[in-house]
C-alpha cells in the first residue's frame, strides 16, 4: 500500500481499494468533505450534508463530478436547479458557481476532482 500525508497517496502505481468511501460521516451535524485519494491528475472523496444543513462550498478551480450514493436534494448552478437522489452525476466546469439546496434526506456524494483538488488555485 503507498505511504498516506494527509490525505494524499504518493507512489500510487498500482490499483488501490479505497475503503469508506461513500460512507456518511458528520461532525456534530455539519457537512463535511473527506479527502480519500489525491495524484496530480485526479482526487477524490466523499461529501456528507445532513438533512436541512446548508452547503456553503465556494466555486472550485477544477472539474468536479457528483456522483449521489444516498439522500435526495437539489443542485443549484445559475444556469440550472435540478433534484438529485441516488444515481445522479452531476458534471460542474472549474469556476462555476454550485451548491446543494433543501437536503431533504442526508446526502451522500462521491466528489471526483481533474485535476486534483486544489492543483490549479
Amino acid at each position: 500500500m503507498p505511504s498516506q500525508v494527509a490525505g494524499q497517496h504518493l507512489g500510487l502505481r498500482a490499483v488501490e481499494v479505497i475503503s469508506g468511501a461513500g460512507v456518511f460521516e458528520s461532525a456534530g451535524g455539519k457537512p463535511q468533505y473527506m479527502e480519500q485519494l489525491k495524484t496530480g491528475d485526479l482526487s477524490f472523496g466523499t461529501y456528507s450534508l445532513p438533512a436541512g444543513t446548508k452547503d456553503a462550498q465556494s466555486p472550485h478551480t477544477e472539474d468536479e463530478i457528483y456522483f449521489i450514493v444516498s439522500g435526495q436534494a437539489t443542485f443549484w448552478t445559475p444556469a440550472h436547479t435540478v433534484p438529485v437522489g441516488p444515481g445522479s452525476a452531476v458534471f460542474v466546469p472549474a469556476h462555476e458557481p454550485h451548491r446543494f439546496t433543501d437536503i431533504a434526506e442526508d446526502l451522500t456524494a462521491l466528489v471526483f476532482f481533474g485535476p486534483a483538488e486544489g492543483s490549479r488555485a
